[in-house]
């Protein structure tokens, strides 16, 4: 049965559901729930559709772009080419570089899974005034649920969705799947806080075994079928071979030197239990931990590379707030760049032009660039409280297109450096300092100073409206790619001998220099004492929600990184918690 039309039968199914009206199959028993039981999978492409060859050619001053059979006009504005494809297809900023090629970055048309990233394009020269290159998105926006229903002892139906994207099952709270007829309907758990039961209704086909639920925020209409034989909502299949470690990961053309466990003194028969451990938890609940991948490198080599529930090495993840330290980082590698940049730039003065605003409340006149990468910028926004005006849910909602002016208009809460809050808000503001330092936009400066250095070549970063790159979180990244930064903070600012970041900023980063709940926090980088044996080392992390989490370990010369989908549930913390302290860190000799 197809999506289309669904509305209306729903409407009709419902109809016949009433008392005395429910239609009977030929035996005239009415239709039981417990056909429904057992394991569900939906999935839905939404694009991007814009993709393939892209032409721009050059006619005097003037330029045009050719892509999907259309002529476009380029508009050129201070050495940059910007085009955009008619009803919000996606649009292109580039420019020309040494060498002769263009260089720039994709826009994607919006998407309801909110998945959509811009990403690095080239364009290499065809002949005289002609470049060609083409847009193969990193990633398809795909949007995924798995639905699990089983009786309960009761009779009725328990049911619970996963969904690796997003989470969005442990977020709705989905415990039950109702059917009245050959409507459906999924009901969420009671809460406190006031939401309709009904996550998601829709119809129940039999004859097609497919049941079909509309999801009203997240792009319509999903068609699920029974998923059968080894399905990725295990995270290896339903019957997993026993696991042994097959030696070292696939060495590439990615900076990465690889090793065995062995070569580089890891216990091989833990770290096999460790992820037999993985590839053996139960797909129980939504709140269960689901691990994507994980990745160990010591001594400079990558020795372990295992993922899981159909993630891979040339998948970019979702690295949600870690990519504050990538921020971090960014801004560093400016700095060591020779950008006329300090940790003690004013920030008001530079987001000004070089002078501060007339009558501006002296503690933001004390706020640098430092107090917003260790989030003590004093602003008045708490992630975690809905009334802070500069939340970052709030900054996403507030209807402003440019997140750095959102943010200058903030209300003080703190004299700046007093304590530190978490709040997105001020790793994307120093996004904003470093575009004002450096005249250009921050997606330039990270390909030129940290992608390109590190050999990152496929990446994602999320935008505000404006179009500038959001430094709060949420950026993609190929998992080997990520834990370079790990690598990198390692090997205090080097990468195969060229240095990225100074020895100070490093130190300064990977410093406990304010206590942000019970964790130490430095610059966007998470301090850590973990046990070890009879003893305690230090460690700092990039931390995100779901569980990505890249752990650099300097008195063992180690990286570890691991890669989740637990969005919004605190089993995240069980990598840093359990994972880490108690199965990696013990097997290292």
């Amino acid at each position: 049965m197809s999506v289309r039309g669904l509305r209306a039968v729903v409407v009709a199914a419902f109809a016949v559901a009433l008392p005395g009206t429910a239609q009977r199959p030929a035996q005239n028993q009415p239709p039981s729930v417990d056909e429904l039981a057992g394991l569900w999978k939906a999935q839905r492409l939404f694009g991007p559709l814009a993709r393939g060859p892209l032409v721009i050619r050059r006619s005097g001053s003037s330029y045009t772009a050719d892509m999907l059979g259309r002529t476009l006009p380029v508009r050129v504005d201070r050495g940059e080419l910007f085009f955009e494809l008619p009803n919000d297809q996606g649009k292109f900023r580039g420019r020309l570089e040494d060498g002769g090629t263009i260089f720039g970055f994709w826009f994607p048309a919006n998407s309801p899974t909110g998945m959509v990233r811009t990403s690095p394009v080239t364009l290499r020269t065809a002949g005289p005034n002609r470049w060609v290159g083409r847009l193969d998105p990193a990633e398809d926006d795909t949007f995924t649920f798995y639905l699990l229903a089983r009786k309960r002892p009761d009779g009725s139906m328990g049911a619970f969705l996963r969904n690796p994207e997003r989470d969005m099952g442990a977020l709705w709270r989905v415990e039950a799947l109702v059917r009245e007829g050959n409507a459906v309907k999924l009901i969420r758990k009671p809460s406190a806080q006031p939401a309709e039961d009904e996550v998601a209704t829709g119809t129940y086909t039999p004859e097609d075994s497919v049941l079909a639920l509309y999801f009203p925020q997240r792009g319509g209409w999903y068609e699920f079928r029974r998923e059968a034989g080894e399905s990725n909502f295990y995270p290896r299949g339903r019957n997993p071979a026993r696991y042994t470690y097959s030696g070292a990961p696939l060495a590439r053309d990615d900076g990465w030197p690889t090793a065995t466990l062995d070569d580089v003194g890891i216990d091989r028969a833990a770290i096999e239990k460790m992820v037999q451990t993985i590839i053996n938890t139960p797909m129980e609940s939504t709140h269960t931990l689901q691990v994507d991948g994980v990745l160990i490198a010591r001594h400079g080599k990558l020795v372990l590379e295992e993922y899981f529930h159909a993630e891979h090495r040339d998948k970019p993840h979702e690295t949600r707030s870690a990519s504050k330290s990538m921020t971090a980082t960014l801004v560093g590698a400016a700095i060591q760049a020779g950008a006329p940049l300090k940790l003690s730039t004013p920030v008001y003065e530079i987001m000004n032009g070089g002078r501060f605003p007339a009558n501006l409340d002296p503690l933001k006149r004390a706020m640098t660039l430092e107090h917003l990468l260790s989030m003590s910028s004093g602003y008045y926004c708490d992630d975690s409280d809905e009334k802070a005006p500069g939340n970052e849910n709030g900054m996403w909602e507030s209807g402003e297109r440019n997140f750095y002016q959102f943010a200058l208009r903030l209300p003080m809460a703190t004299r700046p450096g007093e304590k530190a809050v978490y709040c997105s808000t001020n790793p994307n503001l120093a996004l904003g300092v470093l575009e004002r330092a450096t005249g250009e936009s921050p997606l330039y400066t990270f390909d030129r100073l940290v992608a390109g250095p590190l050999k990152i070549r496929n990446y994602g970063w999320g935008t505000d409206p404006a179009g500038n790159p959001y430094g709060g979180g949420g950026a993609h990244f190929l998992p080997r790619d990520f834990m370079k930064i790990g690598q990198l903070m390692l090997n205090e600012g080097t990468w195969e001998g060229r240095r990225i970041l100074s020895k100070e900023f490093v130190a300064r980063a990977s410093s406990h220099l304010y206590n942000i709940g019970q964790r130490g926090y430095g610059l966007a980088w998470w301090y850590y004492d973990l046990p070890y044996g009879n003893r305690t080392v230090r460690a700092f992390a990039a931390l995100g929600n779901g569980g990505q989490n890249v752990f650099v370990v300097p008195d063992l010369d180690l990286v570890i990184a691991v890669y989740a989908s637990n969005y919004g549930d605190r089993i995240l913390f069980a990598i840093q918690d359990d994972i880490v302290p108690k199965q990696i860190l013990p097997a290292v000799k």
